[in-house]
């Protein structure tokens, strides 16, 4: 099995600013695995608090080619050992993994929901993401919104009440708030009653990644529903935070992959949770990986790719948030560039 590498940089319509940082564009690793004639494709998202940058993951993916297995459908054993010989490069590991997966489906002529047990059914809706930024600039970001029914608010800076507020008074869509663990557990508190006067629907990560006391004692509180995602990485992690929240976001990037962020669903799912599912600014390679899995979650948070301006693949048919996942096998992109075989 062969494995190629291509650096893809994604150009944002608008710059994105997060508790962790602002970007106007976004480097990804798109990755290339080729056996019998057959071609996988994953994508490596960066992503700034788990380290994971492109230059790194180039490399790191170059010393896993060694690991591939020398048939695609030897998934299981080959994501064990990579994990084990390569833990700290989840987006690498998800990378191949991708591709592994959609090497399979092409190999039996399956879309991947259908692989994993999964029906399409009805177009499921996402929300959509609006960054920090000052009022004047996100009633601008609302309004170009004004289409999609749900939106997830990022905050983390002094004006978080007054830009919901400005929210709130342009829409009647559905609002969800990432804090991205920029709140003191005081300040959330405060925030948090405030939001719930506002309509807000749950609020996503308020505290600290590692402050789970603090999670569970704000939620013993009672006044919004909360969601973790910096806090819960694998489905090892979620057992020991279950009480201390009522959903959790799973991500690719951070799971490692396909099969682990389909374990981490299940976890959850086990321990009374609800489940996102979430994604980083990545393109269509990455999303539609994701929303093969949308059938099992409850929230969906896959706008990654509609941020994008120079997206060049396509895959997951997305319309003002409302999702169908394509019938192709396995991911069943299509270069954005050129023939449209499934969607046309």
């Amino acid at each position: 099995m062969k494995l190629r590498t291509e650096t893809l940089k994604l150009i944002l319509h608008h710059p994105f600013e997060t508790a962790h940082g602002r970007s106007s564009s976004q480097t990804c690793v798109v990755v290339f695995l080729e056996q019998e004639g057959i071609i996988g494709i994953g994508e490596a998202a960066s992503c700034t608090y788990l380290n994971q940058c492109a230059p790194e993951t180039e490399k790191v993916l170059a010393r896993m080619e060694e690991y591939l297995p020398t048939d695609a459908f030897e998934l299981e054993d080959t994501m064990r050992i990579l994990e084990d010989r390569f833990p700290e490069f989840p987006a690498a590991r998800c990378a191949i993994d991708t591709a592994l997966h959609d090497m399979v489906g092409k190999r039996t002529g399956l879309p991947l929901y259908r692989y994993f047990g999964l029906s399409a059914g009805e177009a499921r809706k996402t929300s959509f993401t609006i960054g920090i930024d000052t009022v004047e600039m996100v009633e601008k970001k609302v309004d170009e919104a004004r289409n999609y029914s749900i939106l997830k608010i990022k905050l983390g800076g002094k004006n978080d009440i007054d830009v919901v507020k400005a929210v709130r008074k342009l829409t009647d869509a559905t609002l969800r708030v990432d804090a991205n663990a920029a709140w003191k557990p005081a300040e959330a508190e405060k925030k948090m009653k405030a939001l719930a006067d506002l309509g807000v629907e749950f609020v996503e990560q308020p505290l600290a990644r590692a402050d789970i006391a603090g999670h569970r004692k704000l939620k013993s509180k009672g006044i919004l529903p909360i969601m973790l995602d910096e806090t819960v990485q694998t489905s090892r992690d979620i057992p020991g935070v279950a009480d201390a929240c009522d959903a959790v976001n799973v991500k690719l990037t951070k799971a490692g992959g396909l099969r682990e962020a389909h374990r981490m669903i299940a976890t959850a799912h086990a321990c009374g949770l609800s489940v996102m599912l979430g994604c980083m600014v990545a393109s269509s390679v990455k999303i539609t990986a994701s929303a093969h899995l949308s059938p099992l979650a409850e929230y969906l948070d896959l706008d990654g790719n509609l941020l994008v301006a120079n997206d060049p693949y396509r895959g997951l048919i997305s319309a003002f948030g409302e999702m169908l996942l394509p019938d192709g096998p396995g991911l069943g992109l299509v270069d954005a560039y050129g023939p449209h075989d499934f969607h046309d």
